[in-house]
């Protein structure tokens, strides 16, 4: 028997908690689309984590355990595992997903305790609600312009202008090229690429089964891949999408927080964008958006080695199929609980709402920017 939990952390990211007992054996898994500070410790963080969970649901399971002293304890057990080995998620977001997995096997038991609990957390969540809907604002500069043109003429990536490519093979390539910069086998490039066939693009800690209706994706042909950083599942139609990476050696974002590296890797684009006409934004950790909606997202990876490489790839909507996307994805109401707009179609702005160009000179005029901020 198996149940799930789901935490959107307000401005953060979804946490998923799945509890199962197996032949005797209860086992906790979490999943979600945040990210990595690094993936090999994170990961580690991550098994010790639901290893404490299984523990610490076993004593809520005793006769007399209060939820709101569980989940205090909870919290702290786990703080010291993922405090900084997970971005847009928390030891709270956690503690309370598995609560909530775990209350659904034993409804009768839980339910009126539970139902306080979270009412006086939702209460505090209303409270905050104002510092909450960051990722529906426009995020501040967070680097100086300045800097970013700096570094970016300090590395001087070369572009790549690649030609499109089965989303198994491009997982390939984004693993390959980023090892290759991190052994200092490749200089730092850009790559602006397309994709030879629709897929969704799975982060490194989401459960594809929660976030993808495989059925309507077999039926569509839809390809499912995953890839090897953080953040939430992308939808692609190739006539539909633009896609960059940078791979660049970890000096590239030397001393900054990860906020910052993701508006050094993608400032670039949003310029471009308004170039375009486009009234492009930062929005939240990873988001692109307009003024209406989001435009694309972006995912990181820090592969070690000597000189290390930042893996940064960022896809935008020039267009989009909200109905295809809908049917495919499986967007749940929890990860929605903090949008101002509660559909996933809906909250999307794609480019071609904001500019008369067709996908193919958005991004000549993006490659000239990539140029003009240093590639080569």
């Amino acid at each position: 028997m198996s149940a799930i939990g789901e935490v959107k952390i307000p401005g953060g990211k979804l946490v998923r908690v799945t509890v199962a007992d197996a032949a005797g054996t209860r086992t906790c898994h979490i999943d979600g689309d945040f990210f990595a500070a690094g993936e090999q410790a994170s990961a580690a963080a991550i098994t010790q984590a639901e290893a404490v969970l299984a523990a610490r649901l076993d004593v809520l399971d005793a006769p007399g355990t209060a939820i709101e002293p569980w989940y205090r304890a909870t919290v702290r057990a786990i703080e010291p595992i993922v405090g900084s080995a997970l971005i847009g998620a928390n030891a709270e977001s956690i503690a309370l997903a598995a609560l909530r997995a775990h209350a659904q096997r034993a409804p009768e038991a839980f339910a009126p305790e539970l139902a306080r609990f979270e009412a006086e957390r939702s209460a505090r969540i209303r409270r905050q609600w104002q510092a909450a809907q960051h990722d529906e604002r426009t995020q501040p500069p967070l680097i100086d312009p300045r800097s970013v043109r700096e570094r970016w003429r300090a590395f001087a990536p070369v572009l790549v202008e690649d030609g499109p490519r089965m989303p198994e093979e491009q997982m390939r390539v984004e693993r390959a090229w980023s090892q290759e910069v991190a052994r200092g086998e490749r200089p730092a490039t850009l790559r602006v690429w397309d994709w030879a066939a629709p897929a969704v693009v799975c982060g490194a800690y989401q459960s594809i089964e929660d976030e993808v209706r495989l059925d309507q994706a077999r039926v569509r042909g839809v390809h499912v891949v995953r890839r090897d950083s953080g953040g939430g599942a992308m939808y692609i139609e190739p006539a539909r999408t633009i896609t960059v990476s940078l791979y660049a050696p970890l000096g590239f974002v030397h001393g900054l927080s990860m906020a910052q590296s993701f508006q050094l890797c993608d400032m670039w684009l949003i310029e471009g964008l308004r170039a375009c006409g486009v009234r492009a934004r930062f929005a939240g950790l990873n988001d692109i958006a307009g003024p209406h909606g989001k435009i694309g997202g972006s995912a990181q990876q820090r592969v070690p080695g000597v000189p290390g490489c930042m893996l940064h790839h960022t896809t935008l909507a020039y267009s989009i199929d909200a109905r295809a996307m809908a049917a495919v994805l499986n967007t749940s109401a929890e990860k929605m609980s903090d949008k101002a707009v509660k559909s996933a179609a809906k909250r999307v702005e794609p480019i071609c709402a904001g500019t008369r160009l067709t996908r193919a000179q958005v991004v000549a005029r993006l490659v000239r920017t990539a140029r003009e901020f240093g590639a080569v």
